[in-house]
């Protein structure tokens, strides 16, 4: 087992790493942390509590992952870390445990590249090939899907969905759920439409993209009310897989409204 640990790096009895894993220069380890292998630690990172990284992540200096969640309710709880593989965490980046109040962990998933200071709070659950861009800010509970891209300066509220393949504007306050395939942006961040250059990046065929455009404009340009809409396009776009997923996802009970276009003045 090949591993290339800087002298002054600090890992604490009972650590368990990898092979092939590079610790650098000052990087603290606590007991009760476990590291895939391949994993590369820059220099000057922080990995405490019961946290366990996949393989093959790439850490940066300064990141912090694994501290008591900034929850004052937490009392030293053992609850977890857990983050998957072929991540790339950047400097400063922060990701707290879970809570015993919510799933006792925290989750991210793979593939993931979080940039400069970007913060995972405690319960989140992180879905794959999810991109946090410089300072973008997830508060407790929030669950991203699959490929979803958060702006650089956004701030998620805790509690909040946000559905796979949408995309999160910079500068953006999420305060209510977003739809898969959604593009939302704003101060108070407004659904604007479909995140078309991201379906056609990851080769969502166009005739599925114009079925998709016409569910949205029914959707939320069409009459009565949320509910009767939903099931309108239910019985419409019965066999649209792609469709399904936004319905199943409007339809999930949840604390917060769904993200909508802004009121017309």
């Amino acid at each position: 087992m090949s591993q290339k640990i800087h002298p002054t790096a600090q890992i604490e009895d009972g650590a368990q790493i990898g092979a092939n894993v590079s610790i650098g220069a000052f990087c603290v380890i606590g007991p009760d942390v476990t590291i895939g292998d391949g994993c590369e630690l820059k220099s000057h990172v922080v990995v405490d509590g019961y946290t366990t990284i996949g393989e093959n992540c790439t850490i940066y200096p300064f990141a912090s992952l694994g501290s008591a969640p900034q929850d004052l309710k937490f009392a030293g709880e053992k609850t977890q870390l857990i983050i998957g593989n072929n991540n790339r965490i950047r400097e400063h980046v922060t990701m707290n445990p879970g809570t015993v109040s919510g799933a006792s962990k925290t989750i991210v998933g793979d593939n993931g590249l979080f940039m400069m200071g970007a913060h995972v709070a405690h319960d989140c659950v992180v879905g794959n090939n999810v991109i946090l861009a410089n300072n973008a800010t997830l508060a407790g509970h929030v669950e991203l899907g699959d490929y979803v891209v958060i702006g650089g300066l956004s701030a998620v509220h805790q509690f909040i969905r946000i559905g796979s393949y949408s995309i999160v504007g910079g500068c953006s306050g999420v305060d209510s759920d977003v739809i898969p395939y959604g593009r939302v942006k704003g101060e108070r961040a407004n659904l604007v439409g479909l995140n078309l250059v991201g379906l056609e990046r990851q080769g969502l065929a166009r005739d599925d993209i114009r079925t998709l455009q016409k569910a949205f404009n029914q959707l939320f340009g069409g009459d009565g009310t949320m509910e009767q809409r939903l099931d309108a396009l239910q019985k419409d776009f019965a066999n649209d897989q792609i469709i399904g997923n936004i319905i199943a996802f409007a339809k999930a009970k949840t604390k917060f409204p769904l993200c909508q276009p802004p009121k017309k003045t």
